[in-house]
């Protein structure tokens, strides 16, 4: 398999990091976002949406992250990402959507140009916009994790929803989102530095980050 990503991406980093819970291994393919890559003739014919992340695999090219995170579930039952119960996968997949569908989308990097370009939004209003979704979203989560977690989003092993959740709070940081409120979620948060899958999916490892 080879991963078309960036490594910043949030999408991209999902991705990585239920790559590495399946347990399988995968080449990367740096598309830089800031230079346009994502826009370039090879790329397009590609993934015609010009987005990242694309997952080539077994002759077939696999786009949008939530649909890959299905397949990899489909594909590559084992270790699950979805508990067995139909309730229970879809709390975990409503968790994963709140973050996937609710926050990230108007905090990513073509969002945040089109305020900077279009509205002469400085740093920190792009900041406070991008707090404010992060904020209303993460309000709702830590309930939910409150009543369903046991040490991750729910249950007591990663799920689809960690997989959405950590890249997030990557973001917020990025932001600089206060996130004293949400002690269930830092918990996540410290528990993922831990673990080995999330640990070689973080940002600052991948092949394609900017030097330090």
């Amino acid at each position: 398999m080879i991963l078309h990503g960036y490594w910043r991406s949030g999408t991209s980093y999902r991705t990585r990091i239920a790559l590495n819970l399946k347990g399988l291994g995968y080449e990367q393919a740096g598309i830089d976002l800031r230079l346009g890559i994502q826009k370039s003739d090879a790329y397009l014919s590609m993934n015609p949406q010009g987005l990242v992340p694309a997952l080539e695999t077994d002759g077939a090219v696999l786009t949008q992250s939530p649909a890959i995170l299905e397949w990899l579930e489909e594909a590559h039952p084992e270790p699950p990402l979805l508990p067995p119960d139909p309730v229970a996968r879809a709390r975990v997949r409503a968790m994963a959507a709140l973050v996937a569908c609710d926050i990230h989308p108007l905090n990513n990097l073509r969002v945040l140009k089109a305020l900077r370009e279009s509205f002469g939004a400085d740093q920190a209003a792009t900041d406070a916009w991008a707090a404010r979704w992060i904020t209303t979203g993460f309000e709702a989560l830590e309930a939910l994790v409150g009543r369903h977690g046991d040490g991750w989003c729910f249950g007591a092993a990663p799920t689809l929803a960690d997989c959405c959740l950590v890249p997030q709070i990557y973001s917020a940081r990025r932001f600089n989102t206060p996130l004293d409120a949400f002690p269930r979620i830092l918990a996540i948060e410290e528990r993922a530095a831990a673990h080995p899958a999330f640990m070689a999916a973080h940002p600052d490892r991948q092949p394609d980050a900017d030097v330090r």
